[in-house]
């Protein structure tokens, strides 16, 4: 045990190896029990995070278990400074390797989690934010390890800055683009499938890509919009509406006696009141107009769909002129009242105005 082996003797040496085993066994022992914990603790929660962090432990490779091992039994040994100089930046590269598997693990799980796989669309824009997200990662690796080798990075560093800036300036309008629609993925102002209105343009959403969203109008032609052009404008999403107000007005002739003005809003909230999944809100006699007494209902639809909404104002309004039809009241038509005079009386009666102004005649002069 006393015999003396690469300046360590052979008592070392089997401590050292010891060292190194037990603490293989150990990180082995600890990853299993935590992926069984953290495995039956996804089970019982709705959140996502545990299942992801179960995903990233399985991560966890054999190799960098036995490299860890072995540093730990290297801690025992008297090595020279250029062997324990490796090993220590051995260890601290797998460590970072497998903190970059880890999180490359981790952010795939959670990005299959959050976007799906069924929609092409949405498998597309996660493969884009997965992608920008790992190449951040591995780059910040890379730096961190190259760091660890004793390379100078603030060059590369600068470099890759100025670099950056270059191809950000030469293709700012595509990274624009991009970017818009990693905003479009995370705050989802929209999905595939939503029915919006852009401006004065209208569609179904149909896809959301990297560099454009593409909607299919009721006219059945393709609507191809810029990701960072359709966040500047003012979107509506007609499909996140949860119920439809509905207004809509109606005119009686003038002539119309009073008590027959008087029973019309009744009438009004009878009828909207008999309709299904609808809320009656007011009906009131608003105003007289240029041609008649004006009258205006509102009410709400309870559903989105506009079909639904149609159906019950074409209801409305066909029991409403039934309704008017039994109190003899027309509905009220656009007239224009035109007055002519004749354009004699007219001068005849300017030349009276004007003799008016001038005052009476002369008297003619008296004879001599």
């Amino acid at each position: 045990m006393d015999a003396v082996f690469l300046n360590n003797t052979v008592l070392t040496w089997l401590t050292a190896l010891g060292v190194a085993l037990g603490t293989m066994l150990a990180l082995h022992l600890v990853k299993k029990v935590l992926v069984h914990r953290l495995g039956i603790l996804a089970e019982r929660t709705e959140t996502r995070l545990d299942d992801v962090a179960v995903a990233a432990l399985k991560a966890t490779k054999r190799t960098v278990i036995l490299v860890m091992g072995l540093y730990a039994g290297s801690t025992i040994l008297a090595l020279p400074p250029a062997a324990d100089l490796f090993t220590t930046r051995a260890a601290i590269v797998t460590g970072l390797i497998q903190a970059a598997i880890w999180g490359n693990t981790a952010l795939r799980a959670w990005l299959t989690d959050y976007y799906g796989t069924v929609d092409p669309a949405r498998a597309t824009s996660a493969a884009a934010v997965g992608f920008i997200a790992r190449m951040v990662l591995w780059a910040v690796i890379l730096l961190m390890i190259l760091d660890n080798l004793g390379v100078n990075i603030t060059t590369l560093v600068a470099s890759l800055g100025i670099g950056g800036i270059a191809v950000a300036l030469a293709v700012q309008n595509i990274l624009g683009d991009l970017f818009a629609s990693l905003s479009i993925v995370l705050d989802k102002p929209f999905v595939v499938g939503d029915f919006v209105i852009v401006d004065k343009f209208l569609g179904t959403v149909e896809y959301v890509g990297l560099k454009t969203t593409r909607l299919r109008s009721l006219g059945g032609e393709q609507l191809v919009f810029s990701n960072a052009d359709l966040l500047k404008s003012r979107l509506q999403n007609m499909t996140r509406m949860s119920r439809r107000r509905v207004v809509f007005g109606f005119g009686v002739p003038y002539g119309t006696p009073t008590a027959t003005l008087r029973a019309i809003p009744p009438l009004l909230t009878e009828l909207v009141k008999a309709r299904e999944q609808t809320t009656f809100d007011r009906a009131h006699f608003s105003g007289v107009g240029p041609a008649a007494y004006n009258f205006e209902v509102v009410y709400w639809v309870e559903s989105p769909d506009y079909l639904v909404f149609m159906d019950i104002q074409q209801e409305i309004w066909l029991q409403l002129l039934d309704r008017l039809a039994e109190l003899d009241v027309p509905l009220a038509f656009p007239t224009q009242t035109l007055h002519v005079h004749d354009a004699r009386d007219l001068a005849a009666g300017g030349k009276d105005a004007a003799a008016a102004e001038k005052g009476p005649a002369p008297l003619p002069p008296l004879p001599a």
